[in-house]
C-alpha cells in the first residue's frame, strides 16, 4: 500500500513544488498579484511554495474549486523567503520548508501519482481551519 507524504520530508527530486487546483501548463507563470487559492475575494501579494511533497499536497488538497488537486514543479524567478505563516507563528526553524516571494514563480512540470492525505486527514485540517475562522485567528500574514 501506497502510504501519503511524510511531514518534513523534503521531496526526492530536491525541487520546489507548489500545490493548487489551477490547471496550469509548463511554461505558465504564478505571479503575485492574483486571488487567494484558500480565501475568496484576497489577493495575494507573494507566491507560495515548498520543498516538501506534504507542504504541496496539503496545498492542493484545500484548494478551492473544482478542479483536482495538482502539485506542479516549479523555479522562482527571484528571491524567496521563509513563509512567515508558517516559521514565525507554527513551526520556527522552517521545517515544512516553505518559502514565498513577490517575484514570478515558473511552471517546469507537474508531479504526478503522488498520493495525499486520508480522508481522516483532510477533515481534520478543514475542522482545524473551520475553527481558526470563528476564533477569527486564520490570519494570512501577506
Amino acid at each position: 500500500m501506497t502510504t501519503g507524504p511524510t511531514p518534513f520530508e523534503v521531496h526526492e527530486s530536491g525541487k520546489l513544488l507548489h500545490g493548487t487546483r489551477a490547471d496550469l501548463a509548463v511554461g505558465d507563470l504564478l505571479v503575485p498579484g492574483r486571488i487567494s487559492n484558500y480565501e475568496e475575494n484576497r489577493v495575494m501579494n507573494h507566491v507560495y511554495v515548498t520543498a516538501t511533497l506534504d507542504a504541496a499536497a496539503w496545498g492542493a488538497e484545500m484548494a478551492l474549486g473544482d478542479g483536482p488537486a495538482r502539485i506542479y514543479v516549479v523555479e522562482p524567478t527571484g528571491e524567496i523567503e521563509d513563509d512567515p505563516n508558517v516559521t514565525d507563528k507554527k513551526m520556527p526553524g522552517n521545517p515544512t520548508r516553505s518559502y514565498r516571494t513577490r517575484e514570478p514563480v515558473r511552471v517546469v512540470g507537474e508531479l504526478e501519482g503522488w498520493v495525499g492525505h486520508t480522508a481522516e486527514q483532510l477533515q481534520s485540517m478543514r475542522d482545524g481551519l473551520a475553527g481558526l475562522r470563528e476564533r477569527g485567528e486564520a490570519v494570512i500574514y501577506d
